[in-house]
C-alpha cells in the first residue's frame, strides 16, 4: 500500500480510503489511485485488514436442497448481492436443515469469522430449529415466511397461487386442480393455501389435491392420476412447480390429453426451460435477484448497526412474483 502511495503522491490514509469505497474522496484522487493501483498489481492483503480493522468483511450462507431451481437461484443471487457490497461468501450447503446440522453450521461458519449470515431455509423443521438456536452475529432467513422474530426476505408465495389460479378462472374454467409441493416445505404450504383461496373467492368447487415432491417424475404420476379425468370435470391444472409441470405434460401428452386443447396448465418459478416446453408454459415468476440484494442488505444494516429504530432487529420484506402467460393456459371454449 505505501508503493501505492508514492506513485500516486497520497498519503496511506487516502490510498485506505479509495479501498474501502470512502466517500470523502475527491474523484480525480480517486482515479490516479486505482490507475497506481493497476500499474503495480496491487492485491489488497485480506488477513491484514482484517487484524488493522477487526473486520472480515465474509459474509455466511447456510443452504439446502440446492439441486432445485428455487434454492440454486437464491443462492447466486445472495452471492452476487454480497460480491457488490463488497463482501466475500462463506458457504454451506447442507443434505437436510435441522437443529444438528444448523448449528453446526453456524458454529462452522463463526468459527471462519463471519460478520453476519444468511439462512435459506424452506423447511418448517430448518425454521423450528433455526428459533431454537442462539448466535452472536446476525441473522437473516430467506424464503421463511415465518412468523419469528428474524428478519426475513421472501417472495409472496401466496399471491403466486392466486394469479395463477385466478388466471384459470378467467379463462373460463369451472375449477382448477392442483399438484402441490412438499408438504414440510413452506414455500408448497402457501402456494396450496393462494390456490385454495382463490377458489373459495370466486366460490369454485376445492378439488381433492395431489402431491409430489418437485421432480419431473412425481409430475408425471400426478399427470397420470389427472389424465383420467380429463373431460370430466378437469380442464384446467395449478402445478406448484415448473419441473413438476413438465411430468404432467407428459403424463398428459401419452394419455392423448391435450394442452391447452383439453386442459390449461400453470406452473410456478419460471425456470429457463419453461419457455420452451411443448406449449410453452405459463408460470409465475420470481425475482431471485431482487431477493438476493434484499437479503443482503437487511444483513449488512445489521452488521453496520443500522437496525430499525424501534431497536427490535426486526424486518420483513415480501417481494411480489409476476404472472407468465405463455400457450399452456389459452382460453378454456367451456
Amino acid at each position: 500500500m505505501a508503493d501505492v502511495a508514492t506513485l500516486a503522491g497520497v498519503s496511506h490514509q487516502t490510498v485506505s480510503r479509495v479501498l474501502g469505497n470512502h466517500p470523502n474522496v475527491r474523484e480525480a484522487t480517486r482515479l490516479t489511485v486505482l490507475r497506481a493501483i493497476e500499474e503495480l498489481g496491487y492485491r489488497r492483503n485480506s488477513s491484514a485488514r482484517a487484524l488493522a480493522t477487526r473486520r472480515t468483511r465474509t459474509v455466511g450462507v447456510v443452504a439446502s436442497d440446492t439441486t432445485l431451481f428455487g434454492p440454486a437461484s437464491t443462492l447466486f443471487g445472495l452471492e452476487e448481492a454480497a460480491r457488490a457490497e463488497g463482501y466475500t461468501v462463506s458457504t454451506v450447503s447442507l443434505r437436510r436443515l435441522d437443529g444438528a446440522t444448523l448449528s453446526g453450521a453456524l458454529e462452522h461458519l463463526s468459527d471462519g469469522g463471519v460478520e453476519g449470515v444468511v439462512v435459506i431455509a424452506p423447511h418448517r423443521p430448518a425454521v423450528s430449529a433455526l428459533a431454537e438456536l442462539r448466535y452472536h452475529f446476525p441473522v437473516v432467513t430467506v424464503e421463511g415466511g415465518h412468523d419469528l422474530d428474524i428478519p426475513c426476505v421472501s417472495v409472496d408465495q401466496h399471491l403466486g397461487a392466486r394469479l395463477a389460479t385466478d388466471h384459470l378462472l378467467a379463462a373460463g374454467h369451472r375449477t382448477v386442480w392442483h399438484v402441490a409441493g412438499p408438504e414440510d416445505w413452506l414455500e408448497a404450504g402457501a402456494r396450496t393455501a393462494g390456490w385454495r383461496a382463490a377458489l373459495d373467492a370466486a366460490g369454485a368447487a376445492v378439488p381433492p389435491m395431489l402431491t409430489g415432491d418437485w421432480s419431473p417424475l412425481s409430475g408425471y404420476r400426478a399427470g397420470q392420476e389427472l389424465a383420467g379425468r380429463a373431460g370430466r370435470g378437469m380442464t384446467a391444472v395449478f402445478v406448484s412447480n415448473d419441473q413438476m409441470a413438465l411430468g404432467v405434460l407428459r403424463a398428459f401428452r401419452e394419455a392423448g390429453v391435450r394442452v391447452p386443447g383439453d386442459v390449461a396448465l400453470v406452473g410456478f418459478d419460471d425456470i429457463p426451460e419453461s419457455e420452451f416446453f411443448a406449449p410453452p408454459l405459463t408460470t409465475v415468476r420470481q425475482d431471485f435477484m431482487a431477493v438476493g440484494k434484499r437479503s443482503i442488505g437487511l444483513l449488512t444494516d445489521r452488521i453496520e448497526g443500522r437496525d430499525p429504530a424501534d431497536g427490535s432487529g426486526a424486518a420483513r420484506i415480501v417481494i411480489e412474483p409476476q404472472l407468465i402467460v405463455r400457450s399452456s393456459s389459452s382460453p378454456s371454449s367451456l
